[in-house]
């Protein structure tokens, strides 16, 4: 990000003030010291910066002693000068142009004892090495970066260095003062209290200046910012302002000149990169050892509703280091395996495990081989094994009733059927003659009260 120097700021600017008497706004050094007013290089006075004269008084913005009326008519009306001054210690104030993303990739072949590099990046995307073997082109990101930070609401704040202000020729390297603040807490006329770049004007124009606090319009200046982030440091926190300790690599893009801002990104992302080489010295050269398979061994599971697993335990039985492949091939009954690749050292043992799945619910003997191969694909060692999967048992839940009479099958349900029936037609002739069922029925409804209209029984 380039940057763009807008004017210089002092660090830490504080408020004088004298107990004098007879204090006028053209009064000298005699009266009023280091309030005195401020001339140029040529001698002229700068605007503003006469002292501002407050009676004395114990509720005043220096509270003062007025002393005796005698102290009064001898040596004058006590009262205190006011100003505004600057300490030496001043920073740069930076606007950050429009980011740009840098990075750079490095590529290296060996060729025998020699080697072919290139270096490509966002701005040189296609590079071809000196000895012309080795050509690289970006193609670009798979995706793009998220994380990259927008500085466009704020101003960079840099030491100044050396004497006199203006543009800046050296920077520095003192990151640990360098801030980030929002542009909103500067003020780059000077109009404005309590704001980074305040000035003589907007310090003497306050209103109610002498029952106003000492130090008032002279807040949230460089000083306690950077102060802040002092303590948050030294408890371990991350500072909020200072650019040392909230970035990596400030500063470190090969292509940063004097006027430029530059931080790490931390995201990691995949680039896609066309390599080239010339197909004169080009060799295929691949690495083939023997391999044997020491053991191979299934679980029994349950088909369907479990999964079983096969390990098969392989060594590298020769003396270079080679890679492998292993599959697992079972007949029918058992899904599909992947084949697994992978590098073995020399007398290396690995164990290699396949999940197995079952393509029926039913109970099944099953034979699969483990079949190893060499880097060049042809076959170094077979082995077999034999497992067994159990029926899928099914369960109904607790939402179904008692099974018992679902036991009972075929001609013997039938019969259970026409017994349950012949009590149910049973029971019910028989409370009918013997009037059990109405006297149950009577005692639902509700007794009533013999009517006056009936003849009482005698």
């Amino acid at each position: 990000m380039f940057l763009v120097h807008l004017q210089d700021v002092a660090y830490k600017p504080e408020e004088q003030f004298v107990k004098t008497r007879k204090c006028e706004p053209d009064a000298g050094a005699d009266v009023v010291k280091s309030c005195e007013r401020l001339r140029d290089p040529n001698g002229h006075i700068i605007e503003h910066t006469e002292p501002v004269c407050c009676p004395c008084g114990p509720q005043r913005r220096a509270p003062s002693s007025c002393g005796t009326f005698f102290d009064k008519m001898v040596k004058g009306k006590a009262n205190t000068a006011h100003c505004l001054r600057f300490p030496d210690d001043w920073f740069h104030v930076f606007g950050i142009g429009t980011r740009s993303l840098g990075f750079s990739i490095k590529v290296q072949v060996k060729k025998g004892s020699s080697v072919s590099e290139v270096i490509v990046g966002p701005d040189n995307r296609t590079v071809v090495s000196k000895d012309n073997f080795l050509r690289v082109n970006l193609v670009g990101d798979f995706v793009g970066y998220t994380s990259i930070p927008s500085f466009e609401d704020f101003y960079l704040v840099t030491p100044r260095k050396g004497v006199g202000g203006g543009q800046p020729q050296v920077l520095g390297d003192d990151f640990s003062r360098w801030m980030l603040l929002e542009r909103v807490r500067f003020t780059l006329d000077g109009l404005e209290c309590n704001r980074i770049g305040v000035g003589y004007q907007a310090y003497k124009s306050q209103p109610n200046f002498c029952s106003s606090p000492l130090w008032s319009c002279l807040n949230n200046q460089l000083w306690n910012f950077w102060e802040d982030d002092k303590n948050r440091i030294n408890k371990r926190q991350q500072p909020q302002y200072v650019v040392h300790g909230r970035f990596e690599r400030i500063n470190q893009h090969p292509n940063a000149g004097v006027h430029t801002f530059s931080v790490g990104i931390t995201e990691v992302l995949n680039s896609n990169l066309l390599i080239e080489l010339s197909a004169d010295d080009v060799k295929y050269v691949y690495q083939r050892s023997p391999g044997k398979i020491i053991n191979i061994n299934a679980t029994t599971f349950e088909a369907l509703s479990q999964v079983g697993t096969a390990q098969v335990t392989t060594k590298n039985i020769g003396k270079l280091e080679a890679s492998y492949s292993l599959t697992l091939d079972c007949l029918s009954g058992i899904n599909h395996l992947q084949e697994q690749f992978f590098i073995m050292k020399p007398d290396e043992v690995l164990i290699r495990s396949f999940v197995l799945r079952a393509s029926t619910d039913q109970a099944s003997e099953h034979r699969c081989a483990a079949i190893l191969k060499a880097s060049d694909s042809s076959e170094l060692d077979r082995a077999e094994c034999q497992f067994s999967t159990t029926a899928t048992v099914l369960d109904n839940g607790t939402q179904i009733g008692s099974s018992d009479n679902n036991e009972k099958g075929g001609i013997w349900g039938f019969f259970e059927a026409i017994k349950a029936l012949w009590h149910t037609i049973w029971g019910g002739l028989k409370d009918f003659f013997t009037g059990r069922l109405c006297r149950s029925v009577n005692k639902l409804l509700p007794e009533s009260a013999p009517s006056s209209d009936m003849p009482s029984p005698s």
